[in-house]
């Protein structure tokens, strides 16, 4: 006889789902807690040109943190985001400053760089079948910046013109063009992933590869494209960082995968695969945000705040682990 749903069975949907909702719930009421503290601790915290500055700092993490986010989405990781994006704005500083040309076209070179370079991710692993993107991208991550050190000779290059500057250094009333740029990518993700048969496949193959493979989705294009896509956004955030300092240096984006792997796991997406959602790695992105420039303020040395980062980072692991262990109905 076919199996009845029993009560139970109908239950576990809408306990894993509300506690889903409980735990989102409680990132926004901890980073509401984190903003309070901050502006406790620092009367300069919560004034307009402040929250500006946070705005336009987190900009660049949250570009970055789109790609991240879809890359463990699928149950992998790229952890070559900051070299990709030294790499593509080295390459955007040569042709643009240095040979002179078209500074619309030098944008799409730059980003054409990140993207081909993200397609390199994606067919290591799913080509070479490397056992893990992991091996991949780290692989990518000396190589791309090693490339950028040699190609300029470790020199940094400055003096874009205006229209590269555009999205980092422009402002919409006392709006970054930066924050406009986040929102609409956000938004794009966002309706990508749940209204689109594309955005629905990478949710299925994050949560079982095999099971998609045997369904008829093309896996190995589905993790192709998603790595293009962080490759993509990490080219983005590049044009976004020279904007802001009118200038590209080959050690740019340092670190910039491990504030940006923060911000995914903190706003609940799994390294098991298959969950999250990109709303909530905004919050994410702003308690990374909130965290750093607080902790500047309060003119906390740096090493310290690279040890307060690390350890955000292994207390969202640890509780993703347990979210699983829960959702599983406690089995390890």
């Amino acid at each position: 006889m076919p199996h009845e749903k029993t009560s139970t069975d109908a239950a576990i949907p809408v306990k894993r789902k509300s506690k889903g909702s409980l735990y989102n719930l409680g990132v926004l009421v901890s980073l509401i807690l984190l903003v309070l503290i901050m502006t406790i601790l620092s009367p300069r915290f919560l004034t307009v040109g402040n929250l500006t500055n946070v705005a336009s700092q987190a900009a660049i993490s949250a570009i970055v943190s789109v790609g991240m986010f879809l890359a463990i989405l699928t149950a992998g990781i790229d952890l070559s985001v900051g070299s990709v994006l030294a790499l593509s704005i080295m390459v955007m500083g040569i042709v643009s400053v240095n040979l002179h040309l078209n500074p619309y076209l030098s944008i799409l070179i730059c980003l054409a760089t990140g993207t081909l370079l993200g397609l390199i991710n994606g067919l290591l692993l799913t080509k070479l079948h490397l056992p893990h993107p992991f091996i991949s991208t780290l692989g990518m991550q000396k190589m791309a910046r090693g490339i950028a050190l040699v190609v300029t000779a470790a020199a940094p290059i400055s003096m874009f013109p205006a229209p590269i500057q555009f999205l980092g250094n422009n402002y919409i009333g006392r709006l970054p063009v930066s924050f406009v740029l986040v929102a609409v990518l956000y938004i794009c993700t966002y309706l990508f992933l749940t209204r689109t048969a594309t955005g629905r496949y990478v949710y299925a193959v994050g949560g079982n590869k095999e099971a998609s493979r045997l369904s008829g989705i093309k896996v190995n294009a589905i993790l192709n494209m998603v790595y293009m896509m962080s490759g993509f956004t990490a080219a983005l955030a590049g044009i976004v960082m020279v904007g802001r300092v009118n200038a590209a240096y080959p050690l740019a984006g340092l670190d910039y995968e491990t504030d940006a792997i923060a911000a995914v796991i903190i706003g609940g997406a799994s390294f098991f695969g298959g969950v999250g959602s990109i709303g909530n790695t905004v919050v994410g992105v702003l308690i990374i945000a909130v965290l750093r420039n607080g902790l500047n303020l309060l003119n906390v040395d740096s090493n310290y705040q690279t040890f307060a980062i690390g350890a955000v980072i292994i207390i969202a692991v640890a509780v993703d682990v347990l979210r699983q262990r829960v959702m599983m109905g406690g089995k390890k």
